[in-house]
C-alpha cells in the first residue's frame, strides 16, 4: 500500500524506507517552535533535565506573541524567561515586541518553515504550516524542551482523511468558510488525530492565504496536522523567502485513507459557527441578525493582508455600528507597514476600529479585548470554547474577515452580500 503526503515526509525524516499508520517513529526536527506562555515551561523542563545546548540554534524559533506587549507582571516574567533563554544559547528566530508577529502567521512569511519540512511547535495550531506542503502539528512544552534538546521527536503515523475539493469560491467566501463546513461536516473529533489532506482540482484555486487558513484549524477538528499539495502558488510563495532546499512530496495513487470528503467550492456560502463549539456551524443566512457587542479582525487564523484588505474594503465609507466595538490586529509587523503603505490603516481608524500591534490577545481572552458576562463577539479567530474570550457567559461566532466587517457595520451577525 502507498503512503500518504504525511506519511512520506515522516519516512523521510525517521530515515525509513516506509512507513504505516500507527507505526512509533522517531523523526529528526527542522523546526522547533514556542511563544511566551509555553517556551517558559520548556525552559524549566530543559533545566531540570540537565539539557546543557541546544541541538541547533538556526533550528528553533520562540515568538513573544500572546501576552505582549505583556499585560500584567506574570505575562512580564514568562517572556523574560523567553528572552534570557533565547539570549544564553543565541536563538537565531527571536521575536520580541517591535519585530513581533502572531507566530504561525510570521515563520511562514519570514521563511522559516517550507515544504517537505518536519516542524513541531508548543501551541496547537503549528499545523498551520501544512499549507506549505509540510508536516506541522502542535505538541507540550515538554516535547517542545526534548526536540531543543535533541533535535528529534517520537510520531505516531497518523491515519489519513483525503478532502477532495471541487470548483472555486463565490465572492466573499474564502478558506474560513471551507474549513467551518468541514469541521461542521465531520465534527470537532472527525479527525482525531488523523492528517487532513486536501487534494483535488480545487485546490489550485485557492490562495495561499486560504489554504493557511484552513490548514490552521485542522486542529478545531481533531487533525494531528493538515496538509496541502505543493503547486505553482506553493513555490512562488516561499521563492526568495525560504532559504533551505524545497522538498516536494505527493502522495502515492495507492495512498491508503480512512474516509474521503468531497466538497464542492462553488456552492459554499458564508459561514459561522456559534458558540461554544467550532463544529457548531450555520450559513449566515439562517442566523443573521443576532445582536453583537465585539468584531475581532485578526489572529493567526485571519490576520493576513488578504484579510484585511477585504475587511478594509468592506469597510471603508461606513462606520462600526453604535454599541459595538471593532478590533483589528495585522497578524505580523510587515502585514501592519502594508495596511500603512496601502491606507488600510485610515480605513479602519475611520471607520471607528481600535489598529493594534500585532499579538494574540483577545483569542485565547489574554488582552486587548477580553469580554463581560453577557457579551458577545464575532471573530476571525479560530476557537469559541466557553470562556475562551473571557467571562464564562460571554460567546463568540467564528467568522471570515468578510463576514466580520459587516456584521461590524450592521451591529449584528451579517453578510457583506446585505451590505
Amino acid at each position: 500500500m502507498g503512503m500518504t503526503m504525511t506519511q512520506k515526509i515522516l519516512a523521510a525524516h525517521a530515515g525509513l524506507d516506509s512507513v504505516k499508520a500507527g507505526d512509533l517513529i522517531e523523526a529528526k526536527l527542522d523546526i522547533v517552535l514556542g511563544n511566551d506562555v509555553t517556551t517558559p515551561v520548556a525552559i524549566g523542563v530543559f533545566d531540570s533535565i540537565g539539557f546543557t545546548k541546544v541541538f541547533d540554534k538556526d533550528k528553533i524559533a520562540i515568538v513573544l506573541d500572546h501576552y505582549t506587549p505583556c499585560k500584567d507582571i506574570k505575562s512580564a516574567q514568562l517572556c523574560a524567561a523567553a528572552r534570557a533563554f533565547a539570549k544564553r544559547f543565541d536563538i537565531t528566530h527571536f521575536y520580541d515586541v517591535g519585530c513581533v508577529g502572531i507566530e504561525h502567521a510570521l515563520l511562514p512569511e519570514q521563511g522559516i518553515v517550507g515544504p517537505g519540512d518536519c516542524i513541531i511547535g508548543a501551541d496547537s495550531h503549528t499545523c498551520t504550516y501544512g499549507a506549505l506542503g509540510a508536516f506541522s502539528t502542535g505538541v507540550g512544552s515538554t516535547d517542545m524542551a526534548a526536540g531543543m534538546a535533541m533535535g528529534e521527536n517520537w510520531f505516531k503515523v497518523p491515519s489519513a482523511i483525503k478532502v477532495t475539493l471541487k470548483g472555486e469560491l463565490p465572492p466573499y467566501v474564502s478558506g474560513k468558510d471551507v474549513i467551518l463546513h468541514l469541521i461542521g461536516l465531520i465534527g470537532v473529533d472527525g479527525a482525531l488525530y488523523k492528517s487532513l489532506e486536501f487534494t483535488g482540482e480545487g485546490v489550485a484555486s485557492l490562495s495561499m492565504d486560504d489554504r493557511f487558513t484552513i490548514a490552521n484549524m485542522a486542529i478545531e477538528a481533531g487533525g494531528k496536522n493538515g496538509i496541502f499539495p505543493v503547486d505553482e502558488k506553493t513555490l512562488e510563495y516561499v521563492t526568495g523567502r525560504f532559504k533551505r532546499p524545497v522538498k516536494v512530496y505527493e502522495a502515492d495513487p495507492d495512498a491508503e485513507y480512512e474516509q474521503e470528503v468531497v466538497i464542492d467550492l462553488g456552492t459554499l456560502k458564508p459561514t459561522v459557527s456559534l458558540p461554544h463549539l467550532p463544529s457548531n456551524t450555520k450559513t449566515v443566512d439562517e442566523v443573521k441578525g443576532l445582536p453583537i457587542d465585539q468584531v475581532v479582525i485578526g489572529s493567526c487564523t485571519n490576520g493576513r493582508i488578504s484579510d484585511l484588505r477585504i475587511a478594509a474594503d468592506i469597510l471603508k465609507g461606513r462606520h462600526v455600528a453604535e454599541g459595538v466595538r471593532c478590533i483589528v490586529i495585522p497578524a505580523t509587523q510587515e502585514v501592519y507597514l502594508q495596511c500603512l503603505r496601502e491606507g488600510l490603516a485610515e480605513v479602519f481608524i475611520s471607520a471607528g476600529c481600535a489598529l493594534s500591534t500585532p499579538t494574540c490577545g483577545p483569542c485565547l481572552g489574554g488582552h486587548m479585548g477580553v469580554m463581560s458576562e453577557g457579551e458577545r463577539a464575532v471573530a476571525t479567530t479560530n476557537r469559541n470554547f466557553v470562556g475562551r474570550m473571557g467571562h464564562v457567559k460571554s460567546e463568540v461566532i467564528l467568522a471570515s474577515p468578510a463576514v466580520a466587517a459587516a456584521s461590524a457595520v450592521a451591529g449584528c451577525v451579517a453578510s457583506p452580500l446585505d451590505l
